[in-house]
């Protein structure tokens, strides 16, 4: 099984998420992050099961599709993935963001 890490960058992102949304619902705000969790256990046991990521283009770097946002992940190897930012679709991704990866 791999395990699943939450980069510092990740957990910045629900938490600025869950903020915007409990101005309209605190209740909502939860639920979205939970979603979140949930969505992203499906690695565990099927790691690729994400799409390459379109405007980076490396085989390591997928996402999983939430609603309107994107949890993007690099798998590290067979038994690590690390989660590195949850990013709303609307939104344009700075590919130069993830040069380094």
């Amino acid at each position: 099984m791999v395990e699943i890490k939450w980069t510092p960058q990740a957990i910045e992102d629900i938490n600025s998420i869950a903020e915007y949304i409990s101005k309209d619902s605190v209740k909502y705000a939860k639920i979205q992050t939970e979603r979140f969790f949930e969505a992203a256990s499906v690695l565990l046991t099927k790691p690729n099961v994400g799409r390459v990521v379109p405007e980076i283009k490396k085989s390591n770097i997928r996402e999983l599709i939430l609603g309107n946002y994107r949890i993007i992940y690099r798998i590290i190897s067979s038994k690590r993935i690390d989660i590195l930012t949850i990013h709303h679709s609307a939104r344009k991704i700075k590919s130069s963001r993830f040069k380094n990866l």
